[in-house]
């Protein structure tokens, strides 16, 4: 790795990245995000259990019952993965980077991308917040940012 690399602290996502498929609960959990600004999750109108990623079924309850509910978009870096090499092309320029799991302050776990701190600087239970990254009326990605 290149000391140029390694002080690399990118702030904005490449314009090509890949997007997800809209369709299905998954398609409209990135519309919710596109269309209201705010990282939503599903969250059981029976026993109040909120969950990702999307599913029909409630895993505490089973009830079918369920809504989009906005999140506080805060959490703490639960694990990451550093890439070296980039799967997607639109991130070769953008190497290394890291693709955090963060859980969220309701309790789900959700994957994204970090922003604004370099990869060496992450360390367990590292507040964040979301950052959506609006690519249309119908997708807005997911990630975070050091709080």
């Amino acid at each position: 790795m290149t000391a140029g690399r390694e002080t690399r602290s990118d702030t904005t996502p490449p314009a090509d990245r890949i997007l997800p498929g809209g369709d299905g609960l998954g398609g409209e959990f990135y519309a919710q995000a596109a269309q209201t600004g705010v990282l939503h999750l599903q969250r059981c109108d029976d026993c109040a259990t909120w969950r990702h990623p999307p599913r029909v079924l409630c895993a505490a309850c089973g009830s079918s019952r369920w809504s989009w509910q906005p999140t506080a978009g805060r959490g703490r870096v639960f694990t990451w993965t550093i890439t070296h090499r980039a799967t997607d092309p639109a991130f070769s320029e953008h190497l290394p980077y890291a693709i955090l799991v963060v859980e969220l302050d309701e309790g789900p776990r959700v994957v994204g991308n970090l922003l604004n701190l370099v990869p060496s600087e992450l360390r367990l239970d590292l507040p964040v917040r979301v950052v959506l990254d609006h690519r249309s009326d119908t997708v807005a990605l997911v990630d975070f940012a050091p709080e």
